[in-house]
Formats: structure tokens, C-alpha cells, sequence
């Protein structure tokens, strides 16, 4: 288990626990008194960290090296039922964004999310999570396709940002990313965004626009990193926790200006804490959502959705 260095008096609490009953089974010491005091202030410890994080620890979290990614969230959502499909019929297949049909239940979806990488070498295969315009033009074929057969879409966000390199841009990451959100808001298929990690940019938005806007309760959503936003007005990276906090990129900052629709609360000490409780509520989120929105016509739903994008944010002519 890996430890944020806001969380190192739960790592040393989890030590002394673990070392005192180790004691206990190892002689005829008995230390069940002690253990119990420790196991009782462990779980304080965790409970006052955790409640009161700042919007840096948050983001922290977001990153965190044992979260669930996108695929762990559609093996665990879907089983063997999910059907990965590559390739945007143009350049290749972007292995940063992930898209296929799977089943929750009884229902189809459309899964399309970036995927980020364990080790180093998956890292580099994955690109960090970071899409190219072939990646995002993928998603949209696979849209498009879901559409026709009248399959709702769910996707799932957690990138910090798109490729930014000179390739991508050459072959129109711009103009990708726009389409998609274009696409998006007319799409006469219900859309259920879930944004499971990093929410960073235009990386996020070409396949964020949907009907209902979940995120995950230690996740953030912002058009800019805090280290780039730091890195802009300060010309230096050590503000990054006065950028978080400035940005209002949380998940109750977003509920609170109206950016997003729900909260999906997650385990304490983040969804890595306990992954199989984390994916039972997002799918339980999921299947809820798509309850509501089966009920509209695709004439409704368009229009609802334009209307909900239309009405956000506030203009001073």
C-alpha cells in the first residue's frame, strides 16, 4: 500500500496496529486492549484526514498509483460481456482511449473512457491517458455506431489532458475535440458521463458532454492542471495548492455551480481503499441514471441537454 504524505500518520498508526498484534499472536502477551485503542484511533485518524482533504489533496487522490482506472472500472461493471473495438477507420487505433459495448444487467452500453497505465512500460503504451486526435475520433465512431442501435453511452473520464505534441496538433486535435462536443450534444442516444479521476481540459470535455455529469467524490474537473495554472501566473509549480484551491475544481465545487449532476460518494481513504465497493456504487449510479433518461425521446433528450449546456455560466454584456 502506497501513502500520500497527508496520509503518513495513518501509515505509522497502520504500522503500530499491525507490529501490536503480531505480538499478540506470537507470545502469550495479551495486547487485545492495546489493539483496540490503536484500531479505534486508526480509524479517527482516517475519518478527520479524510473529511476535511483540501482541493490539492483531492487531486492528489485523483492520482493516486492504486486507483481504479477506466478498464478495471468496465471488467468489474461488465464482466466478460465487454467488447473492446478499435481504430478510428482513418489513421489507427489510440491505445490512450478505450471503447467498446459491454452489459450491466440486462442493458447494453457503450463504454468510452481514457486509460492511464500501471508501470512504466504501460504507461508509455497508454500515453498517460493522454488521447491524440485519432483517439477521439474513435470515440465518435463508436458513438455514432451505439446510436444507430439505439445503445445508451457511458463514459468514463480520467486524463490529464490531450496529447499536446506537435503530431497530434498536425492532425487536428483541435478540430477533434470540438466535433466531438458538437457530436455529443445532439446525440440521440442517452449520454451518462462518470469522471473517475483526472477531469484536466479539452482532454476531458471531447467525451464529456452527456445528459448526466457524475464524479467521483475524490476526483477533480478543471480546465487546467494546478501545476499549469501555477506554472502561468506564478512562473513556478510550488503554488500548485494555492491554484487547486483557487480553480474551485472539486467535485463539490462542480455540484455547487451547477457543472455537474451528482456525487458519487466513494469508500473512506478513496476508491482504491476498497476497489469492489466503488464499483458497485458507480454502476449502481449508472443503472439509476439510465432509469430517468430511458424515458425520454430522443427528441427530449437533445433538447434537455442542449438547453442544460446552454444555460451554464453567467454573461455580462
Amino acid at each position: 500500500m502506497e501513502y500520500l504524505d497527508f496520509e503518513l500518520p495513518i501509515k505509522e498508526l497502520q504500522e503500530q496496529y499491525i507490529k501490536a498484534c503480531s505480538i499478540g499472536e506470537d507470545s502469550e502477551i495479551d495486547v487485545s486492549d492495546t489493539c483496540k485503542q490503536l484500531e479505534k484511533k486508526l480509524n479517527e485518524t482516517k475519518k478527520n484526514i479524510y473529511t476535511n482533504l483540501t482541493p490539492w489533496q483531492r487531486v492528489q487522490l485523483s492520482r493516486h498509483p492504486n486507483r481504479p482506472y477506466t478498464l478495471d472500472y468496465i471488467n468489474a461493471m461488465c464482466g466478460d460481456s465487454f467488447l473492446e473495438l478499435h481504430g478510428d477507420r482513418n489513421f489507427k487505433d489510440d491505445k490512450a482511449m478505450i471503447g467498446g459495448f459491454g452489459k450491466i444487467g440486462d442493458q447494453s452500453y457503450l463504454f468510452i473512457g481514457q486509460q492511464k497505465g500501471y508501470n512504466t512500460k504501460t504507461r508509455q503504451y497508454r500515453n498517460f491517458g493522454m488521447a491524440n486526435p485519432e483517439g477521439y475520433r474513435k470515440a465518435l465512431r463508436l458513438m455514432k455506431s451505439a446510436e444507430k442501435f439505439g445503445v445508451p453511452v457511458v463514459t468514463l473520464i480520467d486524463t490529464p489532458g490531450a496529447y499536446p505534441g506537435i503530431e497530434a496538433e498536425e492532425r487536428g486535435q483541435g478540430e477533434a475535440i470540438a466535433r466531438n462536443i458538437l457530436e455529443m450534444t445532439r446525440l440521440k442516444v442517452p449520454i451518462i458521463v462518470v469522471i473517475i479521476g483526472e477531469g484536466a481540459s479539452g482532454g476531458a470535455l471531447g467525451i464529456g458532454v452527456g445528459d448526466k455529469v457524475l464524479m467521483l467524490e475524490n476526483t477533480w474537473y478543471s480546465v487546467i492542471s494546478p501545476e499549469s495554472c501555477s506554472s502561468i501566473l506564478w512562473r513556478s509549480w510550488e503554488f500548485k495548492e494555492k491554484a487547486a484551491e483557487a480553480l474551485k475544481l472539486t467535485a463539490t465545487d462542480m455540484k455547487k455551480m451547477k457543472l455537474v449532476d451528482e456525487i458519487v460518494k466513494e469508500p473512506l481513504g478513496g476508491a482504491h481503499a476498497n476497489r469492489e465497493e466503488t464499483f458497485i456504487t458507480v454502476a449502481k449510479a449508472i443503472e439509476k441514471n439510465y432509469k430517468q433518461l430511458k424515458k425520454l425521446s430522443p427528441k427530449e433528450l437533445v433538447k434537455k441537454r442542449m438547453d442544460k449546456y446552454a444555460n451554464m455560466g453567467v454573461y455580462n454584456g
